[in-house]
Parts: C-alpha cells; structure tokens; sequence
C-alpha cells in the first residue's frame, strides 16, 4: 500500500526535494557529474552512520548566509526609441557567531547592497532618497523575466567577503570552530575548517541503490562520504536532521567540503557536522523550512531582512527619483 506524507515545508517555498521544472533534470533523473562512492567504504557496504562518542562539537560554529529581495521593476525609454527592462534589487550577507559552551549567539558582521540590474546601454545609477542602486550591465537583451537570477552574483560575491571575514575571526580559536556556509561551497572551498550546507535537493547524485542507504537514515545519521567531480565539485555526504514528518528526504541535507582536504580530513568534518547541526535543527511550528532551515540561519535572515529597509518606503522613493529623472 502507497504511503504519503506531507513535506514540512511551507508550499510558499517549493519543497525541500526538487524537480527541475523542465528537461526532467531533477533529482528523479542521475546528475551528469562523476561520483567516486567508496571514498569512506566500499559502495557495497554503505550503511547509515551514526555520531561517535568520541567526536566532540566545536565550541564555537559561524554560520554564513545572505538573503535578497526585488525593491521594483522598471524600464528604460532609449533616445533611440527602445526600451530595456531593470530591476532595483536589495540584498545583504551576514555571519552568525554561536558560542555552544555559553549557549549563545550574536551577529557579529552584515553587509548590504543594493542594484540596478538592466541591459540599458545608457542607464546609470540611481539615487533613491538617502539609497544608492548601483548600475549592474546584464548582457543580452535583459528580458525582465531574467533579471532576478542576475541578483544572485554580487549576493553571492558579498557572501564571499563575509565567509573569509568569518574565517578571520575564527583564527582565533585555535582550529576549534567550524563555519557553515549556507549552500554550495563554490569558490570558498579555500577556507579552512568550512562546510557548505545544502538543504534543497534538486540533483540525485548517487545510484539507486545507495539513495536507498540516504531515504533510511534516522535522525543524525549520515552517509558515507562520497566525492562528486563537477566543477565546484568536492567532498560530499547526506545528513537527516531530527523534527524530520517521515517522508524518504523529509530532513535531509547535503553537506559539502573543499576537494583541496584529503579523503581523512573530509570525513573528519562529516563526523563533525553530524555531532553539531542537528543541535541546530528548527521545529515546524516555529519555521516553514524546518528542519533544513536551521535556527541560527532563520534568526540571521530575519536581521538581514530588516536591515533591507521597509520596502514600500524603498519604493516610493525609486518613483519619485525616476520621475524626477524624466
């Protein structure tokens, strides 16, 4: 008999586990990316596995994300009689210092930045009252429907600065802390005691036998450390946080670690990660994203959201300097 579950994530924000909207080419369909399954074990004796007694978490974990939001859609009226979509968008990055040992956690850095993403050869920046929208040329022909992924660099470039900034206040620990970085690692595999946290699978990387070994998992156990051969590719694992409803990838994420660390060193930081971010897992009644979404993320998206400004007030003032630049 057929089972079903309702995924815990809030329908606002798609699913924890995704299809790729066209071409089939999401988790249902193998990724095109090499995938080297006995790294930890041989692939015929992959099995969940649990925490060591004997791994301790690190006393203090930074955790890195950045959030972003489209402040307004506007257009260019050319001399030569075209016109050109943009977009005014607003985005921040921030780092979160948590301090296991006292039970406590604090921002300690955030950087926002605001945009005028358009293909317009002749735009430039605008001033909106007191706000700044600083003119990013997109190439092509800057179909509106395009703009919002252009935010995604410089959002990505700024988390890239808060990342290596994390590291630097970390040097002081003596290598007994850890960063986590919210998504893919990509170019901060550099960084020193960093792992990159996935929490929406749109790829299937693993055969189906060992998808098996990932959907059986209980609370806080892991998969075998595997390496993916992609680009951005590294050292990788699957985790269930607990608060999981049940459903096979209900609470799975997939963590990640610069391919630059040797194969101890990457499952060194697996038994890490499996001691520490199911401390951080979040609760359905309190987040929509819960478990992935872990509690000191939600917490640095709400002060990055905030410190976005009041969107309506951001928007009556790119109006009104729009039409005071007609």
């Amino acid at each position: 008999m057929t089972r079903m579950f309702v995924d815990a994530w809030d329908p606002s924000y798609g699913s924890s586990f995704e299809g790729g909207a066209e071409g089939g080419d999401g988790p249902a369909s193998p990724s095109s990316a090499q995938v080297d399954t006995d790294v930890e074990v041989p692939a015929a004796e992959w099995a969940p596995i649990d925490v060591s007694s004997s791994v301790r978490c690190p006393d203090v974990v930074f955790l890195v994300d950045g959030v972003r939001r489209n402040d307004a859609g506007l257009w260019t009226a050319e001399e030569d009689g075209t016109s050109y979509a943009g977009l005014a968008a607003s985005y921040a990055a921030g780092v979160v210092r948590c301090d296991l040992a006292r039970g406590a956690a604090e921002l300690v850095g955030a950087r926002v930045g605001r945009g005028l993403f358009t293909a317009s050869p002749s735009a430039g920046d605008v001033q909106a009252g007191t706000v700044r929208y600083e003119v990013h040329r997109i190439h092509g022909t800057g179909e509106a429907s395009k703009l919002p992924a252009a935010v995604q660099g410089p959002l990505t470039a700024l988390e890239i600065d808060i990342s290596s900034a994390a590291r630097e206040m970390g040097a002081s620990f003596a290598g007994d802390d850890l960063l986590v970085v919210d998504g893919p690692l990509r170019n901060r595999r550099q960084l020193p005691r960093t792992i990159g946290y996935v929490k929406t699978q749109q790829k299937q990387y693993l055969p189906a036998t060992l998808t098996a070994v990932v959907t059986s998992l209980r609370p806080s156990q892991r998969t075998p450390v595997f390496h993916l051969g992609t680009v951005w590719g590294g050292w990788s694992w699957y985790l269930r946080l607990p608060g999981a409803s049940g459903a096979p990838w209900s609470g799975i994420v997939r963590v990640e670690c610069s391919p630059d660390l040797t194969p101890e060193q990457a499952i060194e930081l697996a038994e890490i990660s499996g001691a520490t971010l199911p401390r951080f897992a979040s609760s359905a009644y309190k987040d929509p994203r819960a478990p992935q979404n872990l509690v000191p993320i939600a917490g640095l998206e709400r002060r990055l959201r905030g410190m976005l400004g009041d969107a309506r007030v951001l928007h009556r003032a790119l109006t009104l300097a729009t039409a005071r630049s007609r």
